[in-house]
């Protein structure tokens, strides 16, 4: 479950969110506007877990078009969030722009608190009065540079959020995308796995339109498929239309649980089926390449142990490159049993006790680098979230990690466990100074 974090710019977010998680992973600086970007950080309160969205500053009023693209990510994070905390600056009073973010969130359709930040010392509380006015409810004061009040604020977001089996109901469900480029055969792949031909089929690229979400059920297991659009091939848009494939498929992968990257056996799997995958992992969703029509191109085991490798040096979640004729059926029951296993391994979990034997095993398998005489340590591993599974190794100093150990990890985490083809996101947070071991 997520909670996002949004306000003015220099509220002091970032801040709050750093003091909510025990961590300095959000940028924190004087000048409004350094966070850009969504920033998720794992949170833990009480045994209840969740994620919160660090947003950057988002001013209602500003037209600039990093001002628009700010508040557009805000958006997004509210959207996928079960709470959202709007922060404002007690010393600075209501000011312009605030009014227009509280009547956003009057109209969102999701729980929402006011946090009143920067109230240093008690007797400031009644600095946060003036903000009822903004209609949203009681603001909760809370000082980020002190931690005055962050538990007050952290018990009501856990109030809110729903409980574990109301906000997983649909828990089973794997959301698939089909995404891929032009002509490579999504549709038919679709209308293969529905067993009738309900998306429109054709030899001209760019047939399918719009994204249409279908039910499907596979072995008692349900789905939603996502069969994504494609591109009309003229030569006075031909530059448009990695653009457009890439951002209509984008949208999909947002939604999903798991990609398949359809590509034509014929081809091989081109520079832009890479690319197509790559924002599918940055998306977070399992990965999977399928060549399709292979009836038409079936290639020697050579050719495709050949693909395999190159897919796996291009791609860092080392995706399974599989084989199908949508055309004529062969492999796509195989294809579907594929994706039902990348589903269920995005959402598993891997008990503690295990992780740190494997963090062990790790270590003597190769020792951790030193810098300046001194050792990195990896002291303790837990997961703290799944789809995408989502890691947290707890060190002595996150300055002696290195990216090669750290790809070293993950790669020796997905051949444990099977987690080729999912998204691993691998925290390394560093431990009180004053307990760890220099």
């Amino acid at each position: 479950m997520k909670v996002a974090i949004v306000g003015y710019p220099n509220v002091g977010k970032s801040s709050l969110v750093n003091r909510l998680t025990g961590t300095r992973e959000a940028v924190v600086h004087e000048r409004a506007g350094i966070t850009r970007d969504r920033k998720e950080l794992p949170c833990d309160w009480n045994g209840r877990r969740f994620t919160l969205i660090d947003t950057g500053g988002m001013d209602a009023l500003d037209e600039d078009p990093m001002g628009v693209s700010i508040r557009a990510q805000a958006r997004a994070a509210m959207g996928e969030a079960a709470v959202t905390v709007l922060v404002v600056d007690a010393r600075a009073g209501i000011r312009p722009g605030d009014e227009e973010l509280a009547d956003l969130l009057r109209r969102h359709d999701k729980p929402v608190l006011l946090a009143a930040n920067k109230v240093d010392s008690v007797e400031q509380a009644a600095a946060t009065a003036e903000f009822y006015a903004l209609g949203i409810g009681d603001p909760i004061a809370v000082s980020a540079a002190q931690g005055l009040g962050t538990g007050d604020l952290l018990d009501a977001i856990t109030a809110l959020l729903p409980e574990e089996d109301e906000a997983d109901e649909d828990d089973d469900v794997i959301r698939l995308a089909l995404i891929g480029r032009p002509n490579v055969g999504k549709s038919t792949m679709l209308n293969r796995f529905l067993g009738e031909e309900r998306v429109i089929v054709s030899d001209v690229a760019g047939t399918t339109r719009d994204a249409i979400d279908m039910p499907l059920e596979v072995d008692g297991r349900k789905l939603i498929v996502v069969d994504t659009a494609g591109m009309r091939r003229q030569a006075k848009v031909q530059e448009s239309v990695e653009y457009f494939t890439t951002l209509r498929s984008q949208r999909a992968v947002e939604r999903a649980d798991v990609a398949l990257v359809i590509c034509d056996a014929q081809d091989g799997i081109t520079a832009q089926d890479l690319r197509i995958a790559e924002l599918a992992m940055k998306e977070g969703c399992a990965t999977a390449l399928v060549l399709n029509k292979w009836d038409a191109a079936p290639m020697q085991e050579a050719d495709l142990d050949h693909e395999r490798a190159h897919a796996t040096r291009k791609l860092r979640l080392r995706p399974k490159v599989l084989t199908a004729s949508a055309q004529t059926g062969r492999h796509v029951a195989r294809i579907l049993t594929e994706a039902i296993a990348l589903g269920d391994r995005m959402k598993g979990r891997i008990p503690t006790s295990e992780l740190n034997r494997f963090l062990s095993d790790t270590v003597q398998a190769k020792q951790p680098p030193a810098k300046q005489g001194h050792r990195l340590k990896l002291l303790y591993m837990a997961q703290i979230d799944e789809r995408p599974p989502r890691f947290a190794i707890q060190v002595n100093s996150r300055n002696r990690v290195t990216r090669d150990y750290a790809y070293f990890v993950e790669n020796r985490l997905r051949a444990r466990y099977g987690l080729d083809g999912i998204p691993v996101i691998i925290d390394f947070n560093e431990r009180d100074q004053r307990r760890s071991d220099r």
